[in-house]
């Protein structure tokens, strides 16, 4: 289990630095090719809705090809898309590639996050907030990383940094592969609670119907805010590209140090109120966010808004998982599709939004998707609380 968390923290950490980099390089990015941000936008669109792809294609394709194959492959897919997105090719090659790009990064983050969840258990909220910090931190890295290739007018190479850490990411699991993804049964006892009465399973498919709207809402609002935040600090704050880069630091600095204690606040609150809190807290921040116009007010709030968002997909996932035993390959691959939808969809609106409406107008945008986002998950919380004292004595009964 250690060796699959390792890796796993491997995969998480090339994925949060892929998914960051457009966003890091947006500003100067769409000056270089004479586009506007909701074109940007479209880019980033292109990329989750190769994402959206692979996260659906995931299961199947592990019953088809294998889970080793399908990473792998997975993740030299990759590292092609960043090779062709170093080269600078025309915006419709750019356009074309991102696909491909999104492709390598949803089905390496659903197959990976389904190996931990199926093997973690009863620990899956540890080991998941641990390779998400991970991501956070490749996420952290990515705008330090990205503000000193602009501000020495390399901001492309940033794509080839990308290209190169997959390609390693990619040896390391293919020489270090955990035998334990081999065994046949592995995850039996997951399987074995589909005896789950059948009254509850239509409280289960409401379960996952508010949970898929909750990753459709949160991933899209965590897109729009990493993609657009560098650009809104430059048109309303009047920060360089390099600095307004480096602000996605604070926020997904906020996400690590958030993410090194979700898993155990999560089960010593308990996934739904936990969800809830931190929901909360999001909106209050997003809203305040809104309305202050100081640089350093606006670094305060968002570390906050980091910390607050830190632990929600790995605790979401895991609570939806726990809502459906017997269906963690299915259960994260829908929910992350949603992610995938809410991904594509949000910063496209986003980037329209921002072009016809300006940086202000945009921040209470932020605030609306937080309010949203809180709404969504009252929702999620309030279907899964008839169901889950049958569906965890369903379990626990086929696990005993």
């Amino acid at each position: 289990m250690a060796r699959l968390v390792f890796l796993g923290c491997i995969a998480y950490l090339v994925v949060g630095l892929g998914q960051l980099v457009v966003g890091t390089v947006m500003e100067p990015m769409v000056k270089a090719y004479g586009v506007q941000y909701g074109d940007g936008g479209q880019l980033v669109m292109h990329q989750f809705l190769g994402g959206l792809i692979g996260v659906l294609l995931a299961p199947w394709l592990v019953r088809r090809v294998g889970k080793k194959p399908l990473l792998l492959t997975a993740l030299a897919v990759m590292a092609i898309a960043e090779a062709v997105y170093t080269f600078q090719p025309p915006w419709g090659w750019m356009l074309t590639a991102a696909p491909f790009a999104g492709f390598g990064f949803g089905t390496t983050e659903a197959v990976v996050g389904s190996f931990v969840i199926g093997a973690a258990a009863g620990n899956a909220n540890v080991a998941m907030s641990r390779i998400e910090v991970f991501f956070g931190v490749g996420a952290l890295l990515m705008p330090f990383a990205g503000a000193a290739l602009i501000s020495n007018g390399y901001w492309v190479a940033a794509f080839a940094l990308v290209g190169v850490l997959t390609v390693i990411t990619l040896v390391v699991w293919l020489v270090m592969w955990p035998e334990m993804l081999d065994r046949p049964g592995a995850h039996a006892a997951d399987e074995a609670a589909l005896s789950a009465p059948r009254q509850a399973r239509s409280r289960v498919a409401m379960i996952l119907i508010a949970s898929a709207a909750f990753f459709t809402m949160y991933v899209g609002f965590e897109m729009s805010f990493i993609h657009y935040l560098p650009s809104l600090l430059v048109e309303n704050n009047g920060l360089t590209e390099s600095a307004a880069a480096l602000s996605l630091s604070i926020f997904w600095g906020a996400m690590v140090l958030g993410r090194l204690v979700a898993g155990h606040a999560a089960d010593r609150w308990g996934g739904a109120a936990y969800l809830l809190a931190t929901c909360i807290a999001a909106a209050v921040l997003f809203m305040l966010m809104g309305g202050l116009e100081s640089v350093g007010a606006l670094f305060v709030l968002t570390f906050g808004a980091g910390l607050a968002m830190s632990g929600m997909f790995a605790v979401a996932l895991v609570f939806a998982n726990r809502a459906a035993p017997g269906m963690t390959e299915k259960t994260t691959s829908l929910l992350m599709a949603f992610g995938g939808i809410g991904g594509a969809l949000l910063p496209r609106l986003t980037g329209w939004y921002l072009d016809e409406n300006g940086a202000a107008a945009t921040r209470w945008l932020f605030a609306g998707f937080a309010v949203v986002m809180l709404l969504v998950v009252i929702w999620a919380l309030l279907a899964a609380k008839p169901a889950r004292q049958i569906s965890e004595s369903a379990a626990y009964k086929a696990l005993h």
